[in-house]
């Protein structure tokens, strides 16, 4: 794996339900390194801390490999990497092959993948319909968030070189389908409860099934 592209968003502003609502999902691609920090990326726009940035979603990655499909459904839209809302566009990310708690070294950053990324109404405003959210959850290819061990900066072409592999985990792609199943894999969540890559918030979310 390999970053192609470092994006950061200004905040923006738009009108949900009559309510104004800043965001930073529009990412726009920028010549420089960026550094990764324990919260989130400086200087990148973080609206809602509910949902965005803090410990387990400090930055996120999305594969290049998935632009064309996304291309192809929304060609009217002014595509550049980060449209996604990626803060790393990654060259070969692929999420089935990445196990929640991995752990790697990328520029001078150490991370640990954490969980995938969940498609919101912002997510929607900006492609401009709804029918984008289903349509993420079928393509089920979420990208992912990542916890930043140690803080660094990274660059366009620092290449990711696993340091550590998780055991007793899944991958992000099971995660993923995990997340939005009818029939839920109780082995799965068992091993998601009790990993500590994964937030307490998901994991009390999860905890919901065994029930």
């Amino acid at each position: 794996m390999k970053i192609i592209s470092t994006n950061i968003a200004k905040p923006r502003t738009f009108y949900h339900n009559g309510n104004e609502v800043t965001t930073g999902i529009y990412k726009k691609p920028i010549d420089h390194s960026i550094y990764l920090g324990k919260d989130n990326v400086k200087g990148d726009e973080v609206s809602d801390r509910r949902v965005h940035g803090g410990e387990f979603k400090a930055c996120y990655l999305f594969s290049a490999t998935h632009y064309p499909y996304w291309k192809s459904r929304y060609p009217e839209l002014g595509w550049t990497y980060g449209m996604l809302g990626e803060n790393l566009t990654v060259e070969n990310l692929d999420e089935k092959k990445l196990i929640v708690g991995d752990i790697y070294n990328v520029g001078e950053a150490q991370i640990q993948i954490t969980i995938p990324r969940e498609p919101c109404f912002k997510f929607a405003h900006k492609f401009g319909t709804d029918a984008v959210l289903q349509q993420f959850v079928e393509h089920g290819c979420p990208g992912t968030y990542v916890r930043i061990l140690n803080e660094g900066n990274v660059k366009n072409n620092d290449n990711f070189k696993l340091v550590e592999r998780s055991k007793h985990s899944i991958s992000i792609h099971e995660l993923f389908q995990l997340l939005y199943a009818k029939n839920k894999n109780e082995s799965h969540i068992k091993l998601m409860i009790e990993h500590d890559a994964v937030p307490e918030k998901l994991k009390k979310r999860l905890n919901y099934f065994l029930k």
